[in-house]
């Protein structure tokens, strides 16, 4: 079993600290990383947690999935591994082409624009 805990729905003060001392209390902590956005620097909203045993993450889990935090509903659960692929933003491998949209003006070249 993993020690890797998605920990999702956290309110946007939330550090690695705070994640941290959250879960100490379960087991040791490998380590602590809340997601944040490139551009803004702000908290995406959701973090991960190693511990240092299967035991002490499932402990965690038990305790801490669905409890409040600043309002806000938990959700605690083992980490999936990451999909394979991906990477393009949602976007095939052509990137922004508009080849299969009738409705968009100006030849080819994506980023709408449309007639007028």
């Amino acid at each position: 079993m993993s020690s890797k805990i998605y920990v999702g729905n956290l309110p946007y003060s939330v550090t690695d600290s705070i994640l941290e001392s959250n879960f100490a209390e379960f087991g040791r902590v490998s380590s602590a990383k809340v997601m944040m956005d490139r551009e803004t620097g702000r908290s995406k909203g959701f973090g991960f947690v190693e511990m240092g045993s299967a035991e002490a993450a499932q402990a965690a889990i038990s305790a801490l999935h669905g409890m409040s935090v600043d309002g806000r509903s938990i959700v605690v659960n083992l980490a999936r591994p990451r999909e394979e692929g991906g990477g393009s933003g949602g976007h095939g491998a052509g990137g922004y082409t508009s080849a299969k949209r009738s409705d968009v003006g100006y030849g080819t070249g994506g980023y709408g624009g449309g007639r007028y």
